[in-house]
């Protein structure tokens, strides 16, 4: 199976400016664990997830306050659609992150995060299971 395959196409775009606030209000709405932080002047594509909030939040910093920008990785590791899952799990083992930015050509077509390889082995592993 391939990452086109698993990956969510909703992608969340924010810009460096919003607050740590906004980004984690925009993910909860759209029931999203990432969002692509974009930042043309500057670094171009990032990414924060919820662990990054959660640690800034933890860390006794304010939501309200903290921008997307100082929390935002930007050494990212990019998917292709046609890498399969498991070049995928790799990279985010080495990596030691559960989110990817699938890219195709230089735009962000999708995400795939660990949930959504799971949901995809899952279900491979059952059938498999009860053939044998």
């Amino acid at each position: 199976m391939l990452v086109r395959d698993a990956m969510t196409t909703v992608v969340l775009t924010i810009g460096p400016a919003h607050t740590l606030r906004q980004a984690a209000e925009l993910m909860s709405a759209r029931r999203v664990g990432a969002a692509v932080v974009l930042d043309p002047d500057t670094y171009g594509l990032g990414i924060l997830t919820e662990r990054d909030i959660l640690d800034a939040v933890g860390a006794g910093l304010s939501p309200d306050l903290e921008t997307a920008q100082r929390h935002t990785t930007t050494d990212v590791v990019f998917a292709a659609p046609q890498w399969t899952l498991e070049d995928a799990a790799a990279a985010m083992v080495r990596g030691g992150f559960r989110h990817l930015i699938v890219l195709e050509g230089n735009s962000p077509v999708g995400i795939v995060s660990v949930r959504d390889i799971v949901r995809c082995w899952v279900p491979a592993a059952l059938e498999t299971a009860t053939i044998n």
